[in-house]
């Protein structure tokens, strides 16, 4: 469908005509064929005006009521085919016949491609990864964003290369932490989404913690009508997940509403193989602690929600919208065994540590909103948020240590409650000025406010009673206040084009830990410029240069000081004293024949903060948690290119050789770190048979080994192959995901600097086999009204595990 079309009709309502003659006709294709959901859009005689529109049903036919005499353009466009435009004097109720629509390609701004397969277009700022008429879009948001070139997903997050990406769905962030992310695009529908955009550097309209934006582009809302779809999933790990759930949308003249909802019910499995190398004085082997720890979390999640639009008149709409997701049941098992040995391999003493954590957490977002568009074609739009997030846990852990020939030795106990409560409430106005055709101005501001409460009480179990312990007992209360204003414009001169801007943020923070009166208050002033400038050196040859400064705040978890055990020996906390980092991105690069790219980028940072393991090694026991790093820097050279053959085929590569280099104190002494390091990323989709119902879509990511938070990763091969088949004239699609192909992306770890010497081999669950069914009934031809809200402080809740 023309994605122009669908632009003007969701800005222009339908003007009011007398209601008494009809104008209807057939729609077929070379073949004699109908051409289902074809666009039948009625224009004033000189095009000014959309009147009405509607969408051929399976049998491609149409019909257009409630029309009053007089002379109109018919315009019928679907999606692979030639537009064919008709002359129309409506006297009487007519039929116009048979219309025949030829097979074409359609051309894109940047690129002439064939439908039924991605493509991409490379931008000096982003690349557009174009999924509308893919397999791709058969299948959850999460499929298609896990498609998308250079994009993997990892750890408790999605990203590229070494980067944690922001989700963004029409340019409005999804203010959920990585793991909720992740929850919510795979239990979305992808069959609304247009494109996804990397952005690799965002304007001075998103927020400055945003670094590297992935933007979900929804196609618009367009026909009246109401549409849906239900779907189940069925995935095969370790341990088998379910999931299912239903998709409504729902449009009139007035009103355009969705209402979706999922549930989830897994259970998922993790192995680690860790090894600590307790050093002495001369940092020598003293002992050696080989673990095997096994973890199973089971957890039920409730995705949910709504979106509301209230067309006022032709230039006003008033939204309402909700996002909920729930978590009622989560359990988390940890079986531990340790063995300890001397620096001679000879088994001293070992120990069992079972652990069982059980929590409940409800994440309920809101947003209003009104957008007022004016005769100049500005733009004014304001956005009210607020945010609630309760979380509570229950963690009882119980060790048994044991001596060298394996008699019992002793045993401890211990249980944990811990509760979190985030409250926030933020504001934002944004003013769109047109100038012309190639100049335009932004301006914006922002208020953000957050609340945390968050307690932890722990018992020691003595006797079979619960005694509780003071000493690691507490209260951490977290307040953070955040303005921010931005100024974005964007100009065309001759063969250059700029795009620049600049954001102010002002930051207030006040962190209060009463166990130990830690008060920790941060007042900052920030700037952040972006300068994108593009010089069309020739036809075939493109020149851009770059640069943007970013800042990374950490979320609430981070900060909250409170401790979550794997046993006596392991602790995981957060860091109230954690500062936010600040990066700063240069680029310089070519693209040549709108499909290869050339690239150098110098990016520093100063503060990144990152989960550090420390092992004491006098008492034998290690700490994992967020500090921040002193500077870090990294050195990129990139190509990327992207080609289609046999109308049927695309093909998408790039490559990065990069250095790190990471510079901070221990204990104030100096460690600094380098590595050289490769990412390469191969990404094709293929369609099959005649009608291009079966697709496939391989995607493989190579990281090799590289430098992460003073560790070292070993290389890494992710991978994975989806497979779609449409039924039932594309009301139904059957689909096949296999992930990890090659048994290649587990996660390994190494540390080793002064007296840290300690590695971990984590087995993910990420290996499996999923297969899913989904179903559309009603106006299928229908698109989505989902949206989501530009709020980074939703963004950072986050759990720890």
């Amino acid at each position: 469908m023309n994605r122009f079309i669908f632009l003007i009709l969701f800005c222009v309502s339908t003007a009011s005509y007398a209601q008494d003659l009809t104008l209807s006709g057939t729609v077929v294709d070379n073949n004699n064929q109908p051409v289902a959901y074809t666009n039948a859009i009625l224009y004033t005689s000189d095009e000014s005006q959309i009147i009405t529109g509607s969408s051929t049903n399976e049998e491609g036919k149409y019909s257009l009521t409630s029309l009053k005499t007089g002379d109109y353009i018919l315009k019928l466009s679907y999606l692979g085919f030639e537009s064919v435009s008709k002359t129309i004097s409506l006297t009487k109720t007519i039929n116009v016949g048979v219309i025949t629509l030829k097979t074409s390609a359609e051309t894109l701004s940047e690129v002439t491609v064939n439908v039924k397969k991605p493509t991409i277009n490379k931008l000096a700022d982003r690349l557009v990864f174009n999924v509308e008429n893919t397999a791709l879009v058969e299948g959850s948001m999460l499929d298609v964003v896990r498609s998308t070139p250079s994009v993997f997903i990892l750890d408790k997050g999605i990203k590229v290369k070494n980067s944690y990406l922001t989700i963004y769905i029409n340019d409005k962030k999804v203010n959920l932490s990585g793991e909720e992310v992740i929850q919510l695009l795979e239990s979305s529908p992808a069959n609304s989404i247009k494109s996804i955009e990397l952005i690799t550097t965002p304007g001075a309209k998103y927020e400055a913690s945003s670094g590297v934006v992935l933007n979900i582009i929804m196609s618009k809302n367009l026909i009246i009508g109401y549409r849906g779809r239900v779907f189940s999933k069925y995935k095969q790990g370790v341990f088998p997940n379910y999931e299912a759930g239903i998709s409504n949308f729902y449009k009139t003249d007035k009103i355009s509403l969705s209402a979706n909802y999922s549930f989830s019910k897994d259970k998922l499995n993790r192995e680690n193989n860790d090894q600590i190398n307790y050093l002495n004085n001369d940092n020598a082997l003293e002992q050696l602690w080989a673990s095997n720890v096994k973890r199973n979390k089971r957890l039920e999640t409730h995705n949910a929600n709504i979106n509301f639009d209230y067309f006022i008149n032709d230039n006003n709409t008033f939204s309402l919208s909700s996002r909920i997701v729930i978590t009622p049941y989560f359990k988390y098992a940890t079986n531990n065994r340790t063995l300890i040995s001397d620096d001679n391999n000879n088994l001293l003493s070992s120990f069992n540590a079972n652990t069982l954590s059980t929590y409940d957490k409800d994440n309920l977002g809101f947003d209003a909103d009104y957008v007022s568009k004016f005769t100049d074609d500005s733009k004014l739009s304001v956005n009210a948020n607020y945010t609630t997030f309760d979380y509570f846990r229950v963690q009882n852990i119980n060790s048994d240590y044991f001596l060298a020939d394996d008699t019992f030795d002793y045993d401890t106990a211990f249980k944990t409650n811990s509760s979190q409560d985030i409250n926030i409430i933020s504001s934002q106005v944004d003013y769109y000025i047109p100038f012309n055709d190639d100049s335009s101005l932004s301006l914006g501001v922002k208020g953000g406010f957050v609340k945390t409460n968050n307690d932890v009480v722990r018992f020691s179990i003595e006797g079979g009673q619960e005694v509780i312990d003071t000493a690691n007992s507490n209260i951490f209360d977290y307040d953070e206040k955040v303005l921010a204003a931005y100024v974005d414009y964007e100009d065309q001169f001759g063969d250059f084009i700029f795009n620049g801007g600049l954001r102010a943020e002002q930051t207030n923070v006040n962190g209060i830990s009463l166990n130990n009166n830690n008060n920790n208050k941060q007042n900052y002033l920030n700037w952040f410029p972006t300068v994108v400038l593009t010089h069309k050196t020739t036809e075939k040859l493109s020149l851009y240069t770059k640069y943007k400064r970013t800042i990374s705040r950490p979320d609430y978890q981070s900060l909250n000081p409170f401790q979550f055990l794997l046993n006596d020996n392991i602790i995981v906390s957060g860091n109230p004293n954690l500062q936010p980092a600040f990066t700063n991105r240069w680029e310089l690069g070519t693209i040549l024949n709108d499909t290869h790219t050339f690239e150098v980028s110098l990016i520093t940072s100063k503060g990144n903060f990152n989960e550090l393991g420390f092992q004491n090694n006098d008492t034998n026991i290690i700490t994992f948690t967020p500090q921040n790093i002193g500077n870090t820097t990294e050195l990129n050279f990139i190509y990327e290119t992207y080609f289609t053959a046999f109308d049927k085929l695309s093909i998408y590569f790039v490559t990065a050789m990069y250095y790190s280099k990471e510079e901070t104190k221990v204990e104030n002494v100096n460690v600094a770190l380098d590595q050289w390091s490769n990412y390469t990323a191969f990404d094709t989709g293929i369609s099959f048979l005649k009608d291009n119902s079966l697709s496939t879509n391989l995607s493989m990511t190579y990281l090799s080994k590289r430098l992460s938070g003073l560790q070292t990763i070993k290389g890494m091969l992710v991978s994975e192959l989806a497979i779609s088949k449409t039924i039932w004239n594309k009301k139904g699609t059957v689909s096949l995901i296999a992930s990890d192909l090659f048994n290649k992306a587990d996660f390994k770890t190494s540390t080793n600097y002064l007296n840290q010497n300690f590695s971990q081999n984590t087995n993910l669950d990420n290996r499996y086999i999923k297969l899913g069914f989904s179903y559309k009934f009603g106006n299928s031809t229908l698109k989505s009204n989902e949206k989501d809200r530009s709020h980074s402080e939703r963004s950072r809740i986050n759990s720890r595990d």
